[in-house]
């Protein structure tokens, strides 16, 4: 059994690397990454403190389980977990698809973020044109174009900060 936090209102970052000296590094992002792929949390109810800051998550729907271990991937992180992020990206639930996006930004992986680009909802579209920017190859040039012309304005500007940094990364004109 792992200790409380010492401060359970810390940032989740904070906890996140407390929890890490109790248990390890890899044991965090493997738990993270089972979280991400659906374990149940009652298996983590120690852990679930120091990624959530909550002494109780029961009544908070089962997607937030998913959130919960791909947001603590931001803070936790092996190579290993690529395949669960990429996974995610294809989540039913925005909320565990945009933390998905979150993470393969931080981390750098682009694979999977194109289809989301099109996605409904104008903040995962958002994410995603972001990731694009930051990790994209040439391939990913002609998606961002065309959320150049996205009926949200937010995604416009997403598209052409996107743009740029495609642009300057891979030295295209």
């Amino acid at each position: 059994m792992i200790p409380a936090p010492r401060d359970p209102a810390a940032p989740v970052g904070e906890l996140v690397a407390e929890l890490a000296g109790h248990l390890g590094e890899p044991a965090v992002v493997a738990l993270a990454c089972d979280l991400l792929g659906g374990a149940d949390r009652a298996t983590y109810a120690d852990e679930l403190v120091y990624l959530t800051r909550l002494a109780d998550t029961a009544g908070h729907p089962e997607e937030w389980s998913r959130v919960w271990g791909a947001r603590t991937l931001l803070y936790a992180w092996d190579e290993g977990a690529v395949p669960v992020v990429v996974a995610g990206l294809g989540d039913e639930a925005w909320r565990v698809a945009e933390m998905c996006l979150k993470v393969a930004t931080r981390h750098e992986v682009a694979e999977g973020a194109v289809r989301l680009a099109g996605h409904d909802l104008s903040r995962v579209r958002g994410h995603a044109l972001r990731l694009l920017g930051v990790a994209g190859d040439t391939e990913h040039v002609a998606t961002v174009r065309k959320a150049l012309t996205d009926p949200d304005e937010d995604v416009r500007r997403h598209a052409a900060r996107a743009l740029d940094r495609l642009e300057q990364r891979l030295d295209l004109v």
